[in-house]
């Protein structure tokens, strides 16, 4: 997931239909969590140098009384989401939710018409809407989610998540996760590491499904934030969504992020575009065992294959600098089995 607000200001369609892939049918994230085996404790990744490295140091790093032992107070291991623990082509997940809802709302707000990000979301025309900028992100932001409480708004993600379907595929967003990531969270989770989602999504988005899809609590969600007021509604005290932009957690936002969120250098790293590599590069250029990993997207036939070119995931100067700062870079293609719950 690289360079944007809110998940927002970055938006394409993906042209062709070379970038489709096909159509997977698979268990649900947590039925592909409890396939995890003792024995492998990555069976969705093939033995291979990524699958390697990853448990190498895992267990280097748990082996007590070993040279490269870490205390579990300090095996903290973040994770970018879009494009990194699930999909984020043709557009973001979270994109999809803002369009759907401005789509629902148009009727009783005829005047959206005469403003052209939100009359470019209206019709679906994301290079119309992308071509509004930032402005045209926050613009849309505020038509859909501001005024509302965190209570109306956690309801309102968590009805549409439950039943939106990804475009192409036909199948829901939350039965997308990758599941050779649901293992590497169970993997770490089983050995002492405390998980965090770092996104530049926006944390009220997320939290309302993470914990259901990835098994990490919504405490340890860490996004792009909004401005939150704290008054009354109906005589009740309440948190209301503002328009304006508290934090974007992506590029150096991130480390900014994990920081004021977490207070622990993480020693372990997912990411998988440019926006993560301030993350990366915070994690592993500390002292002392750590791990950054690259997940390239390079199976255009189970899912898609993308980087250097891609307005959405863009993966350029991780791909350059990788080798040098010895971060793994996977290949989707060549080490994951399977890449969301089923066999493909």
């Amino acid at each position: 997931m690289g360079g944007r607000i809110v998940g927002l200001a970055l938006l394409a369609l993906c042209g062709g239909s070379s970038c489709r892939p096909e159509l997977l049918q698979g268990d649900t994230a947590a039925e592909a969590i409890e396939e995890t085996v003792r024995t492998d404790p990555l069976p969705s990744w093939n033995d291979r140098q990524a699958k390697r490295t990853i448990v190498d140091f895992v267990e280097h790093v748990t082996a007590d009384g070993g040279p490269e032992y870490v205390p579990p107070e300090r095996r903290i291991a973040v994770f970018d989401n879009d494009g990194t623990l699930w999909g984020e082509q043709p557009v973001y997940v979270e994109l999809a939710f803002a369009l759907d809802r401005v789509k629902a709302l148009a009727p009783v707000h005829p005047q959206w018409r005469e403003r052209p990000a939100l009359a470019a979301a209206i019709d679906g025309d994301l290079d119309a809407l992308a071509a509004t900028g930032p402005q045209g992100a926050v613009e849309l932001l505020a038509a859909t989610h501001a005024g509302m409480t965190t209570e109306d708004f956690e309801r309102t993600v968590r009805d549409w998540i439950e039943t939106a379907k990804h475009p192409m595929l036909g199948v829901r967003y939350s039965d997308l996760a990758y599941k050779p990531m649901l293992e590497v969270l169970r993997y770490l989770d089983g050995h002492g590491f405390k998980t965090f989602i770092v996104s530049g999504g926006g944390v009220e988005f997320m939290r309302p499904w993470a914990e259901k899809v990835y098994g990490i609590p919504r405490e340890r969600i860490i996004g792009s934030r909004g401005k939150l007021e704290y008054e009354p509604r109906d005589g009740k005290p309440a948190l209301v969504k503002e328009p304006e932009i508290e934090l974007v957690d992506d590029g150096p936002g991130k480390p900014v992020g994990i920081q004021a969120l977490i207070g622990r250098r993480p020693i372990v790293a997912f990411g998988n575009s440019d926006g993560d590599f301030q993350m990366l590069e915070w994690t592993t250029s500390q002292e002392g065992p750590h791990l950054g990993v690259l997940i390239h997207h390079t199976d255009g036939n189970r899912e898609w294959a993308y980087d250097r070119d891609s307005k959405i995931g863009k993966l350029s100067r991780g791909l350059d600098e990788a080798g040098s700062r010895g971060w793994v870079v996977v290949d989707m293609k060549q080490d994951w089995r399977a890449i969301y719950g089923g066999k493909r």
